[in-house]
């Protein structure tokens, strides 16, 4: 393959990927792809159909339908679509049933996956090395449906990397979320103030533990000032955090 080829490859199918409103199937086609599923296993010649963010169809004679559905073809010619997550337990053969196996390229599973030149990917481990090693040899790689690396290069508008290190706390001055949580038996109470700080009282312990949190999204992380980590998350009107179910008081 020439450099020439490289930059441009699948260049359009880029375009309309960047610009579907995610109704448009994707379909990657003529590719060796290593599903990492025990039952399908390793296909050759193979497409990956996927919908948005998750795969709706892997195997041979996708593309003849590609037509009807009209979906956006990415042609793999001499290409491996390898997960773009993978499963080191199950790698070292750790599953015991194939429910049990993470980020396998599955209908059903979300479309995290890499795609490169055969040489490079014989097998999975081999093809995450070379995106660590030889990122200007990846052909793309998708998360959740969407491109993130594209012919060797970033696509523009891909999400960056949080910075290393604490955030800064926001003021959240009037969020709902602000307040004290209290748990069903009545035993934790968890107040959230709009500085950013938590402090816990347990069984009647008042300070019992004390911190620093973050709230991303529907996620809450804590920060204890004795310096271990812990999280929660938000579901309507709970807050679940390390077994509690607590209602904002």
């Amino acid at each position: 393959m020439s450099i020439n080829d490289t930059v441009s490859w699948n260049a359009q199918a880029l375009d309309e990927i960047l610009s579907n409103d995610d109704e448009r199937p994707v379909l990657f086609t003529n590719a060796r792809i290593l599903t990492m599923d025990p039952l399908i296993g390793t296909m050759t010649g193979a497409d990956l159909l996927f919908v948005g963010s998750l795969i709706v169809g892997v195997g041979p004679g996708i593309v003849t339908a590609a037509g009807d559905d009209n979906a956006i073809v990415v042609d793999c010619t001499g290409m491996t679509i390898a997960p773009a997550v993978v499963d080191t337990v199950a790698l070292a053969g750790g599953r015991g049933h194939r429910s049990d196996y993470v980020a396998t390229l599955t209908p059903g599973n979300v479309t995290d996956f890499l795609v490169l030149p055969d040489e490079l990917a014989p097998d999975v481990p081999n093809a995450v090395a070379a995106l660590m090693t030889k990122p200007e040899r990846v052909r793309a790689l998708v998360a959740t449906g969407q491109p993130v690396l594209w012919a060797g290069a970033d696509v523009p508008g891909r999400p960056t990397a949080p910075e290393p290190g604490m955030p800064t706390a926001p003021d959240l001055t009037g969020s709902p979320r602000i307040g004290v949580w209290i748990d069903k038996n009545d035993f934790l109470y968890q107040e959230l103030t709009a500085d950013g700080r938590y402090d816990e009282t347990r069984g009647g312990r008042p300070h019992a533990y004390q911190g620093r949190y973050w709230v991303d999204g529907d996620r809450i992380d804590y920060l204890d000032d004795l310096g271990f980590w812990a999280y929660g998350e938000f579901r309507g009107d709970e807050l679940h955090h390390a077994g509690y179910v607590m209602k904002h008081s």
